[in-house]
């Protein structure tokens, strides 16, 4: 398994999504649409892709 960093390659905003996707085997498009997807329901979504986008490294 990879390590949880965010790539230089199939960004859309941060990588975030992308990162994730590659750590646990996912295509991003997956991860993008299940995040979307749970921005219906209530929750700090949001404020937790900032917190990874300012806490995960960018992939060397």
């Amino acid at each position: 398994m990879t390590t949880l960093a965010r790539p230089r390659h199939h960004r859309v905003v941060a990588g975030v999504c992308a990162g994730l996707a590659e750590r646990f085997g996912l295509t991003p498009w997956t991860v993008r649409v299940v995040f979307l997807a749970s921005c219906l329901l209530p929750g700090p979504q949001f404020l937790l892709y900032l917190a990874l986008w300012l806490l995960l490294p960018q992939e060397p």
